[in-house]
């Protein structure tokens, strides 16, 4: 038990601090992939309904793992997409940065899904007066439509970013250092010690998650739409 925490306490903060650093990076980019899309999805334009609804149909029922694999495999290894400059540690940057372009790719999609629920509970005359008014489809959407379609969305909101968090994991499979790479290659070395582990990654995996399901219970409560 000894050796095996000596082995594993000097990487355990590094790789869950990847982990956070994956979580906030994908969370950013598909928020606001995610809400190009739910745009296009309630847009007055017929192709741009269509190529948010394609997108999203595909890559909700698109493994991560293959998509991931594809940012790696397709972009970089066959298609020489670099996202870090040449260095000693370009391996190392270029795989985090696929593995979040996977991520956001991916969970765009839901984040899409949970603003479009959000815009189901506005009133549809809303949007009618406004056009009435004069405004544009962008007026409407960035004015009107969105900051309440994103305060009636905060639940699912928030189970999509519990949901990501657990989802970094799949950036292993590309040799990104985060938590579940380090149980891996501790467990190789430790396999006697592998329930001991696996609640350690465990309850790793708790203390990000639970706080955020609080805080989301609670600001949901605090800014739920009124009716």
């Amino acid at each position: 038990m000894h050796d095996m925490w000596t082995d594993l306490s000097p990487a355990l903060w590094p790789a869950f601090w990847l982990t956070i650093k994956l979580t906030v990076a994908s969370a950013l980019g598909s928020f606001a992939l995610g809400t190009v899309l739910t745009a296009m999805r309630v847009s007055p334009v017929s192709m741009m309904r269509k190529l948010s609804v394609f997108y999203i149909n595909t890559v909700r029922n698109t493994p991560l793992t293959l998509i991931v694999l594809f940012c790696s495999i397709g972009l970089y290894n066959n298609l020489g997409l670099k996202l870090a400059p040449e260095n000693d540690t370009f391996i190392e940057t270029n795989n985090i940065r696929l593995a979040i372009l996977g991520f956001v790719v991916y969970t765009s999609a839901f984040v899409a899904e949970s603003l479009r629920s959000g815009i189901n509970t506005v009133h549809f005359g809303q949007a009618e007066a406004a056009r009435s008014l004069g405004m544009s489809f962008p007026q409407v959407f960035g004015s009107i439509i969105f900051p309440q379609a994103l305060r009636a969305a905060i639940v699912p909101l928030g189970n999509t970013l519990i949901a990501l968090t657990k989802n970094t994991t799949i950036a292993s499979v590309i040799g990104v250092a985060e938590a579940s790479l380090l149980m891996k290659s501790t467990i190789e070395n430790h396999a006697a010690q592998g329930f001991v582990l696996f609640g350690i990654f465990a309850a790793g995996f708790m203390v990000l998650t639970l706080p955020m399901g609080l805080i989301v219970s609670r600001y949901s409560t605090k800014m739920a739409v009124k009716n």
